[in-house]
């Protein structure tokens, strides 16, 4: 995502959270993207021939080998755009720590893709604590 995508993000999140007449307590409003697709390794058992019975009758077959496959699948986590900021959000200021920043309006962040619960008063959104969202995209 290039640097003009989330700046259009910024601004849309903007102008939809002045609509939304809901000020939520604890959860995050946030608005997920397209899911990212990572690659990973599949294996599978593969068959050493035929079923045969054994001494019991029953039918076993032998996996003496194993295929590995690479597939394309959505990933674990996802990203999403901030559509609106709890009421008892307070951004975080240690002195100590001065390249924490604050979640704001607008920002990309990643999560869990299970996070959350599913808010279908705006389409495709979700609420999300601040313990859910596990970064900010610079």
């Amino acid at each position: 995502m290039n640097e003009d995508t989330i700046m259009d993000q910024s601004e849309l999140a903007q102008s939809v959270a002045e609509n939304i007449k809901y000020q939520f307590l604890d959860y995050f409003l946030v608005k997920p993207l397209d899911p990212i697709k990572v690659t990973k390794e599949f294996s599978k058992p593969v068959s050493a021939g035929t079923p045969k019975k054994d001494e019991n009758g029953v039918e076993a077959q032998d996996f003496d080998d194993v295929e590995t496959e690479v597939k394309e699948v959505d990933s674990d986590y996802r990203k999403g755009v901030v559509i609106k900021l709890p009421m008892y959000y307070s951004e975080p200021v240690d002195p100590e720590h001065p390249t924490m920043r604050p979640i704001n309006v607008g920002d990309v962040v990643i999560f869990r893709d299970a996070a959350g619960f599913r808010f279908d008063l705006l389409k495709d959104s979700r609420l999300l604590r601040q313990y859910d969202i596990l970064g900010i995209e610079k």
